[in-house]
């Protein structure tokens, strides 16, 4: 049994508050109510799951697939619903996601929907999730929708995997040589400028810019370190603003080498989304909505609503897609020949297949090309420095050559 605070209001509009063992918060809320109390919050004792909420529900997407493909096998067998989710909550080893199934479960009991049940929890089941539910529950083939549901999520899961795992390498070596950086100015070159104050004379030009960036390092460690914060804040806020999302999204597409990349992942996500909505029954324009807001840039999503906007006028999709600039001419093309055929989800689904493999053949491609230059990169900045620091004392050496 668990504790939980509770707020809430009686029959005669009172304000109420307290505390209730239950074992979940659903089963807190159905003895309140019971008692004749309005639940307006439930939280757990010295565990706020609000909060947890905003920060981050500790739920992967690939728990989400695994459950999701669970549920729609168990219904495909023939289970009752609720019993499929007593039992998915029961073996859940995440508590909050636990607990989130139990909950939707005690509103399915109550004789609610599974959708809108699901969008109670819109944290972890996202807004294409419950259309996906709610066409599946309206046309009898929850099993089916739940399955498709499935292969879009891990097949989604494995994109952005893919995508960490090129980023991977890059990131390290960059840390790697931030360090090492840092390193050499904080405390080996101190030890250098030392003895060349020492052995005094002028120090060549390479020497002394080494020399003079250790000392601006060191003088301004702490400000370096609050300015490089301030620029990361300062660019957040900027990308929250409706000029700045589109400015750097922008940039994000036009990148060399990270630029083709992200359009390939951006076309692959938009089609394999509608695709999925399409095919599930999901209204073209209620789909489109859903498809711009998970496109996960800006331009893209702009793009996409004036497709919207063109479809609620009685014209085509690939139009606005094309004049876009986002959307290469095959893609438009492709889906422009779905409309007319009257198969677009299926069409949709072809061009994502397609450009999932462009994506992993640009990963490899990038993973490849990376790996040398970072290398080079590093090899150059710290053997420049090394380089450097050793001049002044190669002169010296030739001096004393020279006059022996």
């Amino acid at each position: 049994m668990a504790e939980f605070l509770w707020q809430g209001t009686n029959k005669a509009g009172r304000d109420l508050s307290g505390q209730i063992s239950a074992v979940n918060k659903a089963e807190a809320e159905e003895l309140l109510t019971r008692r004749g109390v309005t639940v307006t919050k439930v939280r757990s004792k010295g565990l706020n799951l609000d909060a947890l909420g905003t920060i981050g529900t500790g739920i992967k997407p690939k728990d989400l697939a695994a459950f999701t493909r669970q549920f729609s096998t168990m219904i495909n067998a023939g289970l009752p619903l609720v019993k499929c989710l007593q039992i998915l909550s029961r073996q859940q080893p995440n508590k909050i996601f636990a607990e989130a199934i139990a909950e939707v479960n005690s509103d399915v009991e109550k004789g609610g929907t599974l959708a809108d049940a699901l969008g109670k929890h819109d944290k972890i089941f996202s807004e294409l999730y419950v259309n996906m539910v709610s066409a599946g529950e309206q046309g009898g083939i929850l099993d089916t929708i739940l399955a498709r549901l499935a292969t879009h999520l891990e097949k989604s899961s494995a994109l952005k995997a893919k995508i960490k795992t090129a980023m991977m390498y890059p990131v390290v070596v960059l840390i790697v040589v931030i360090l090492v950086v840092l390193a050499l100015l904080l405390f080996v070159i101190p030890i250098f400028q030392q003895m060349f104050d020492d052995i005094g004379g002028e120090l060549p030009g390479p020497t002394q810019l080494v020399v003079s960036m250790s000392e601006f390092v060191q003088n301004y460690f702490l400000l370096i370190i609050l300015g490089t914060v301030a620029l990361i804040v300062a660019f957040k806020m900027y990308y929250k603003t409706n000029g700045g999302q589109k400015v750097i999204d922008t940039i994000k597409l036009k990148m060399p080498i990270i630029g083709p990349l992200n359009r390939k992942m951006a076309i692959a996500r938009f089609t394999r989304t509608l695709g999925t909505l399409i095919s599930s029954g999901v209204a073209i324009l209620d789909g489109l909505s859903i498809t711009a807001k998970t496109s996960g840039n800006r331009v893209v999503a702009d793009a996409i609503m004036e497709a919207r906007v063109s479809i609620s006028g009685g014209e085509n999709i690939a139009t606005p897609l094309e004049a876009s600039g986002v959307f290469p001419s095959m893609v438009t093309q492709m889906i422009s020949v779905g409309e007319e055929t009257g198969g677009l989800d299926t069409m949709l689904m072809k061009v994502a297949d397609f450009y999932e493999e462009e994506v992993d053949t640009a990963v490899g491609g990038l993973t490849s090309t990376l790996e040398p230059v970072m290398i080079v990169i590093l090899g150059l900045i710290v053997g420049g420095i090394v380089i450097a620091m050793y001049l002044p004392i190669f002169d010296l050496i030739g001096t004393v050559g020279g006059s022996g």
